[in-house]
C-alpha cells in the first residue's frame, strides 16, 4: 500500500453490527489502514479527530442516529489525585514498572488469557490464540511500547499487569491493558491509568488518551472519574466534560 497523507486517505465503512455497549443499538465504523512513512502523522491527525488504533487499522464509530461513543483524554498536567486514587497508589507502591518494545511473550499471553476468561467470558477475544496476541501487540505501524508491571518484592517478580500504549506527540494513548484478575483489591486498572498520567507529566506532555467513553454504559462509566477530562466533539474539537 502506498503512503497516505490526511488529504489522500481513503475511509471505509463497515456493515452494521450489534452494539457492544448499548443493547438494541447497531454500530458501524469508519476505518482506514495505517502504513508507510506517514503512518505516525496520519495516526496523530486522526486520533485528534476521535479515531482509535487497532493493530494497523484506525477507526471511529459512525452509527446512524447515535453519537454515544466519544473519544476522551485526561488533561494530565491538571489532574489532581483524589483520596481514593492516592490509596490505590499506596496499595501498589511495591510494583515495579518497565517499558519494553512491543514483543509478545508467553508470560504476557497467559496473563492476558486469565484476564479475558475472568473479566470478559464469552467475548470474542477469549478465542484469541498466542499468534493472535502477537499480531495485536506487534502489528503496529506507529511508535508503541509495552509497559509491564511486576511485584518487585516477590521472589519471581510476578507479572501482574501489562499496557499496550501508543506514544503520541502530545501524550500517551492506552490501546489495551490487562491485569491479574485475582488481585482485585489492588485496583490495577486504576493504577495503570494513574501511572500513565505520571509518565505523561514526567515527559512534560499533555494527555492520556483513554479511547471511547459511553456515558450510559456501565462498563465505560469509570472514565468519567479522571478529571479534567476532554471529549472530542467533531467540529467543536476537544471540550471539557462538565460535572
Amino acid at each position: 500500500m502506498t503512503d497516505q497523507s490526511p488529504e489522500t486517505t481513503q475511509l471505509f465503512l463497515t456493515a452494521a453490527m450489534p452494539c457492544p455497549y448499548l443493547p438494541g443499538h447497531m454500530e458501524r465504523k469508519l476505518f482506514t489502514h495505517l502504513s508507510g512513512r506517514r503512518a505516525s502523522a496520519l495516526h496523530h491527525v486522526l486520533s485528534d479527530n476521535g479515531f482509535r488504533r487497532s493493530q494497523n487499522l484506525i477507526y471511529r464509530p459512525a452509527c446512524e442516529g447515535c453519537n454515544a461513543c466519544q473519544s476522551v483524554r485526561i488533561v494530565a498536567g491538571e489532574f489532581a489525585a483524589s483520596g481514593r486514587f492516592r490509596r490505590v497508589l499506596r496499595a501498589n507502591a511495591d510494583i515495579s514498572i518497565t517499558v519494553r518494545p512491543t514483543t509478545a511473550t508467553v508470560e504476557q499471553y497467559e496473563l492476558f488469557k486469565r484476564y479475558l476468561d475472568s473479566r470478559h467470558a464469552g467475548g470474542g477475544m477469549t478465542q484469541m490464540s498466542y499468534q493472535d496476541y502477537e499480531y495485536m501487540v506487534e502489528d503496529t505501524p506507529v511508535q508503541s511500547v509495552l509497559v509491564e508491571y511486576r511485584l518487585r518484592d516477590h521472589p519471581e517478580q510476578t507479572l501482574v499487569a501489562v499496557a499496550l500504549t501508543d506514544v503520541m506527540p502530545d501524550g500517551l494513548s492506552m490501546v489495551y491493558s490487562f491485569y491479574d484478575p485475582d488481585l482485585a483489591h489492588r485496583s490495577l486498572g486504576t493504577f495503570l491509568i494513574l501511572d500513565h498520567i505520571a509518565q505523561v507529566r514526567s515527559a512534560r506532555l499533555n494527555y492520556v488518551y483513554l479511547g471511547y467513553w459511553v456515558k450510559d454504559s456501565p462498563k465505560m462509566a469509570y472514565k468519567a472519574q479522571y478529571r479534567p477530562l476532554e471529549v472530542q466533539r467533531g467540529h467543536a474539537g476537544w471540550c471539557r466534560v462538565e460535572d
